[in-house]
């Protein structure tokens, strides 16, 4: 079973949707990132009222309106992102087993409470340890990464497939 919930990475792959290979941004839909990314919309939809909420995003009224990055895609941060769409959460909850031996017959000794618990020092820690690493990365460095693995070509598709999709809703309107 995953950590984070798959909300987490739509949400991550929408905001790199958002920002071109110079770090320029984009404004879009939830509409046109959920069909972009192959998606569900509805759950897209719920995403971005948390990235709303958690202040990563704004939304645009209007004709043509959506999503913009509230911030520089380079003072967002994974760790951001995390937070807004799964909330804080813990990796590991400590049960105090130590303290729970059979022998101890429910009165366990003063050394055996004595100081934090060892397994949960070694859990906190590497959720710490995980949580620096995901706050290290941004938006932009992801953006970048993938459009430095992508053909020249890619953003230009990426802008043309945006426009299309557009003139074609005006058209059915």
């Amino acid at each position: 079973m995953a950590f984070y919930s798959s909300g987490v990475e739509y949400g991550i792959h929408s905001l790199m949707n958002m920002v071109d290979a110079k770090g320029n941004e984009r404004e879009m839909n939830v509409r046109e990132m959920a069909e972009l990314q192959n998606v569900p919309y509805d759950y897209l939809a719920k995403i971005f009222t948390r990235l709303s909420r958690a202040g990563l995003v704004v939304s645009s009224e209007g004709k043509g309106g959506g999503f913009r990055l509230a911030r520089a895609s380079e003072l967002i941060t994974v760790l951001d992102v995390v937070h807004a769409i799964d909330g804080q959460k813990s990796m590991f909850e400590c049960k105090e087993i130590r303290q729970r031996l059979a022998l101890f017959e429910e009165a366990p000794p003063a050394w055996v409470c004595d100081g934090p618990c060892g397994v949960r020092s070694v859990m906190d820690s590497a959720q710490q340890r995980m949580e620096e690493e995901l706050a290290r990365h941004t938006i932009l460095d992801l953006a970048r990464k993938m459009h430095r693995k992508a053909p020249d070509t890619f953003a230009i598709e990426v802008k043309e497939w945006i426009s299309n999709r557009r003139t074609q809703q005006t058209k059915s309107v």
